[in-house]
């Protein structure tokens, strides 16, 4: 399968079964296809994605359009589908600082693709 067709499909996924519903913050600040989430929605999110049993490979939380911090999975364990490790993440931001927006790569098993 090209990278474009899986990039496609990943974002068609993560569309229809994560990003419902949820409003993208990203205005033109990052690149287009970036997803960026209140704290709020962000939870959310990581609600779906725990309850499909997807991974994150990290999260980047901004501040009014300005890079904050990253985290990624390997700082925590080695296995990106692991809730423990973001969870732990978000919840250290959420206590850093308010009204950061955040974004996120995501793990997405090959097979959901299909």
């Amino acid at each position: 399968m090209k990278l474009e067709n899986i990039l496609e499909k990943k974002n068609k996924f993560l569309d229809e079964n994560i990003f419902y519903g949820l409003k993208n913050l990203n205005d033109g600040f990052d690149a287009e296809g970036i997803k960026y989430f209140s704290e709020t929605d962000f939870e959310e999110v990581l609600k779906r994605i725990k309850k499909l049993g997807l991974g994150i490979m990290g999260i980047e939380p901004w501040e009014n359009g300005e890079f904050y911090n990253v985290s990624v999975y390997e700082d925590f364990t080695h296995d990106s589908t692991d809730s423990n490790w973001y969870i732990k993440a978000f919840e250290s931001y959420k206590e850093e600082k308010e009204n950061l927006q955040y974004a996120a790569t995501y793990y997405i098993p090959e097979r959901l693709l299909q």
